[in-house]
């Protein structure tokens, strides 16, 4: 899938903020590449069981219906240097993270849990919030 395709399922507030990232990344020489936006209960179910009950390292805490993702509020994205993904490069992270956060988002770098791809706006909602049926506004 490409990044705008991923972009298009972000809640409209979160896919421009997304674009923003990628622009001034890109005015910073850094290009990324949108890898992951909204996830069903059942991939979040999926990414969950990995490390867990299935095979692979462990990449999430959120079991379905407890990750932004699932609310269409995160994504997560990857350096790319030479037109391929850069996992490895943890100060390229940083430098996304840093710009995520100038502009308002959440970045998962972070967290005690670092998930260093990762980031989020939640509109001031809780997980709670939003499994009890609240919504953003203009939200889908």
């Amino acid at each position: 899938m490409t990044t705008e395709a991923f972009l298009d399922m972000l809640h409209p507030h979160v896919k421009l903020m997304a674009q923003k990232l990628i622009e001034l990344c890109r005015d910073q020489g850094v290009q990324i590449i949108i890898t992951q936006t909204y996830r069903s209960v059942a991939e979040q179910n999926k990414l969950y069981a990995q490390g867990r009950t299935l095979p692979g390292k462990i990449v999430t805490n959120a079991k379905g219906g407890s990750s932004y993702h699932n609310y269409r509020l995160a994504f997560d994205f990857v350096p790319v240097v030479k037109g391929h993904a850069d996992w490895k490069d943890l100060n390229k992270f940083k430098l996304v993270g840093s710009i995520a956060k100038s502009i308002g988002l959440e970045w998962g770098g972070d967290w005690k849990f670092k998930d260093y791809p990762h980031c989020q706006y939640t509109f001031g909602l809780s997980i709670k919030d939003l499994k009890a049926g609240k919504t953003p506004e203009g939200g889908k």
